[in-house]
C-alpha cells in the first residue's frame, strides 16, 4: 500500500453516469384583478417592479382586468419569488386608507 502512495498514484471517482440534472420548472408571476385598486397603480407597480414601458405595463393590467388575472412575468423560481415580495411592498393609499397590496402570486409555468 505505501507503493502505491509513493509511486504518485492518485485515486480518481468514477463518473455516475446515472445522474441527470434536473432542471426546476419556470414559474409565473400573476397578478390578479380586483375593484379596489387603481389602473394608474397597476401600471406604476409594473413599471417599477419589471421595467415595462408605459404600453408593456397597459395592456398586463387590460389582460388582469378582462380575465381577472395576468401572467406580468416567467422565469426562475428565485426571480419569481423576489419579484413577489417586491410587488407586495408597494401599498397604495387613498384618502387616508391603506388598500394593501395588489393581489398577486407565483405558480409553477405549465
Amino acid at each position: 500500500m505505501d507503493e502505491l502512495l509513493n509511486a504518485g498514484a492518485t485515486p480518481v471517482a468514477e463518473p455516475d453516469t446515472n445522474t441527470r440534472s434536473r432542471l426546476l420548472p419556470p414559474y409565473h408571476v400573476i397578478i390578479e384583478n380586483d375593484d379596489d385598486h387603481s389602473q394608474i397603480f397597476v401600471i406604476l407597480i409594473l413599471r417599477k417592479v419589471f421595467g415595462y414601458d408605459d404600453a408593456q405595463a397597459i395592456d398586463l393590467m387590460h389582460t388582469a382586468e378582462r380575465a381577472g388575472e395576468a401572467v406580468v412575468w416567467t422565469g426562475p423560481k428565485e426571480v419569481a419569488e423576489l419579484k413577489l415580495d417586491q410587488l407586495l411592498t408597494f401599498h397604495e393609499k387613498r384618502d387616508d386608507r391603506d388598500l394593501g397590496p395588489v393581489g398577486c402570486r407565483i405558480e409553477p409555468a405549465s
